[in-house]
């Protein structure tokens, strides 16, 4: 008797209220995360970021997960080693599920991440899960406002020229809290670039 290899499952709906539960009323189970990064003692500017994960039909997907990981505003990803001896207790670390907003918009409330390296813009590091992936995906979102640093951006320079627009947030707002559109294009004529990791 022959075997065949086991048939590979795509990452189904299940991901969204599995991990983020609070956002789909399932209020006694605890959040591992959530979409809000800032605590009383987070250190730095207040932003929003909001966006849409559109499929191949140009159509939002409503059971996309987003995590995102983000430097703190002194640009230090939160280990104990990073900010055991600094007063931030910024986490750097969330979840939204898209299924919840009627516009299947997912939104984080976060601060502006500082800048980690030389050779690095400031950033946040988005990992997508929806249906249809075998295996999630990595992108990035740069900020519209650091046209110097992101000129210099080690990843930024490896993507073509007229791919880096896809990577790049726009601003919505200029109110007391900045508000940053960045959407997610899993195919089509605006695909956003992704990364191998």
């Amino acid at each position: 008797m022959s075997f065949k290899q086991t048939p590979s499952q795509t990452i189904g709906p299940f991901f969204a209220y599995g991990l983020t539960p609070k956002q789909y009323g399932y209020n006694e189970i605890k959040d591992i995360a959530s979409n809000n990064l800032n605590s009383e003692g987070t250190i730095g500017e207040r932003i929003s970021i909001e966006g849409i994960v559109f499929d191949g039909n140009n159509e939002p997907v409503d059971d996309a997960l987003i995590e995102i990981w983000q430097a703190s505003s002194s640009g230090l990803y939160a280990t104990s080693k990073n900010l055991k001896n600094t007063n931030d207790s910024f986490c750097g670390f969330g979840r939204c599920g898209t299924g919840i907003d009627p516009q299947r918009k997912f939104s984080f409330t976060t601060i502006k991440p500082g800048t980690c390296s030389q050779n690095q813009a400031p950033h946040i590091n988005f990992i997508i899960f929806m249906r249809g992936l075998l295996s999630h995906v990595y992108t990035r979102m740069y900020f519209p406002e650091e046209e110097v640093a992101n000129q210099h951006d080690s990843f930024l320079l490896n993507v073509p020229k007229t791919r880096r627009q896809t990577l790049i947030a726009k601003q919505m707002s200029y109110s007391k809290v900045k508000v940053y559109q960045f959407n997610i294009y899993m195919q089509g004529a605006n695909e956003t670039v992704f990364f191998d990791v």
